[in-house]
This record gives structure tokens, sequence and C-alpha cells, in this order.
């Protein structure tokens, strides 16, 4: 007997495009949201296939893709060439674009033209900006320009050295209370959905009723918010630098992706690969005909003529 609700040749039901309006009934009907980062096609492949909701550019990308050791130095255009890769890997998840550190923090008038950006240049359904204080005026100076905007709050890694450092957040009653505010302040001015990132699940628990209008997808805040993300490198094992207690890995690709190049350059050095099966073959008399062309004087100089022309 299958496991599987459908026969294995049965086509699985055509998905439709995800949008806010989705997102707002899937919250009230307690309907789990599922998010994944992504940086490349590649990746934004796998997740249209795996039928996630929701895809966020992360601005993480510079960690995990990019090289550099804090999500700080990436900067707009990086984000816009990864969000674009990606934009054209996906047909149904919402897609969000972060806005890196430095893109939206002088001006409303920053913000605005940045996020219309990642909309106009990359395809991205919504931006993501962190923390809350005077982010939350720039959320709302986007929001007004037209374009949807995720907030994000708890860690927030633009800012985890004024935070003490990659911990988590809200782990007393005055910094609980701080979290709240900025999430209800974010919720407030219209964000479709906030973040709550490294938040003891308990808080989160006790912020959710608050939370009734804003989507609340945690990153190691709990199971009480309306959905859950995690990093795509981080997931699947292949990051190969800190793993954050949140993160849970479903596949180890890192171990396999080394196994297999590994396997490949054995082969190569022993002289196994490529064997005969991976070769082109030529017609014997095709291949006499280019030994005798190759044998011809003047072999040494380049040849300008038409091919189709010319006898060998």
């Amino acid at each position: 007997m299958s496991i599987h609700p459908q026969a294995p040749d049965t086509p699985a039901p055509e998905r439709r495009p995800m949008t806010l309006p989705r997102l707002a009934e899937m919250k009230l009907a307690a309907e789990p949201v599922v998010m994944v980062t992504a940086y490349d096609h590649p990746s934004a492949e796998v997740a249209e296939a795996a039928g996630v909701d929701i895809v966020l550019v992360g601005d993480s990308g510079a960690m995990t893709v990019l090289g550099y050791d804090s999500t700080v130095p990436v900067g707009m255009e990086e984000m816009l060439m990864l969000a674009a890769a990606v934009r054209r890997g996906l047909r149904t998840p919402l897609l969000v674009g972060d806005m890196p550190f430095g893109s939206y923090e002088s001006s409303d008038e920053q913000a605005v033209t940045n996020a219309q950006r990642f909309v106009k240049e990359a395809g991205c359904d919504a931006v993501k900006l962190e923390r809350g204080g005077a982010s939350v005026d720039r959320a709302a100076a986007i929001i007004r320009a037209g374009v949807p905007v995720m907030g994000h709050v708890g860690l927030t890694p633009q800012t985890a050295i004024a935070l003490g450092g990659f911990r988590a957040q809200g782990r007393t009653a005055t910094k609980a209370a701080a979290v709240a505010e900025d999430a209800l302040a974010l919720q407030a001015v219209g964000c479709f959905s906030v973040v709550f990132e490294a938040i003891p699940a308990a808080v989160t628990a006790a912020l959710m009723p608050r939370m009734d209008r804003s989507l609340v997808i945690a990153i190691g805040a709990g199971s009480a918010a309306d959905g859950q993300v995690l990093v795509f490198h981080d997931l699947l094992g292949i990051f190969g630098g800190h793993k954050p207690k949140f993160v849970k890995r479903y596949a180890e690709l890192r171990e396999e992706m080394v196994g297999g190049v590994g396997e490949y350059a054995r082969e190569v050095r022993e002289g196994a690969f490529p064997a005969p099966e991976h070769d082109y073959a030529i017609e014997r008399d095709e291949l006499e005909a280019f030994r005798r062309y190759l044998e011809r004087d003047g072999r040494d100089q380049a040849f300008t003529g038409d091919w189709a022309a010319t006898e060998i």
C-alpha cells in the first residue's frame, strides 16, 4: 500500500502564486507558513520544487555564498544580483529581498529608492529590513510607496555587535519588552510580516495574541509563530561555518559534495576518468580525412576559409 495520497503517475495539483491575501488567510486558519532563504537560481528551483511559501534572499548570502565574515559588507548591487537569479528560478513562492546594511538607514528617500530597486530590477514582491526604532519609520515610508515590508526583531545580524554578539535576545523582562515594542511598532505601520530571531519560545508565545495583523515567522523563536524560516545552506548542511542552536540539519550535503569531488579528483589522477563511455565518436573515414588535413603543408597557418567549401 502506498503511503502517498496520490499515485506516482498522478500529476500534482497546480500551485497558485503566493500572495499577501493568501498569507493572511493562512494566518487566520493557523496553517503553518514555510519560508527558506535562497541565493541563486539552483537553490530557487529547489525551493520551488519543494513547495515552500516564501523565499527570502537573505543578506546571510554574504557569508554563505559570497565569503564575507558577516552580513555587514554586502551591498545593494550584490543583493540585487542574487535576488534576480533567485527570481528566475521561482514561479509560486512570494519573493522577499533583504535590504543590506547601509541601504535604508540614512533617510526615508534612500529606503524607498532601494526598496523600489528590489522590485523593479530583481522582481521581488517585498523587502525585509531589520530592527525597530528608526527602521519603523523607514518601513512606513516604503509601505506608503507601495512596496510590502517584512520586519525583523530580536537578534538582528546587521547590528549584532551592538547587541553583544550573536546571542539570544529578550531573555529578561526588560529586553523582552523591547522586542515586543519593536514588533508591535512594525505591525502598527503595516508590515505584512515580522521575523522573530533567537527569542525565547515563551516570549514569542506570549506576544502572538497581540501580533494579530502581521504574520510572525520564527527562526529560533519557538513553534507558536505563524511560520518558520531556516537558511538554505544551514538546513541542508552545505555551509561549513557556525551552526546555531536553532538549526536542524535535514541533510549533510557538504559531506556528500566533498566526497563526490574527492572521488572525481582521484579518478582523474588514476586515469579512470574519463572512460570510453564518456567519449564522443567520429566516423573512421571522417577521422582519416581530418588526419590528412593535419598532414598538409602549411598546417601551422590559421585557417580563414570556408570549411564547407574545403575538401579534406
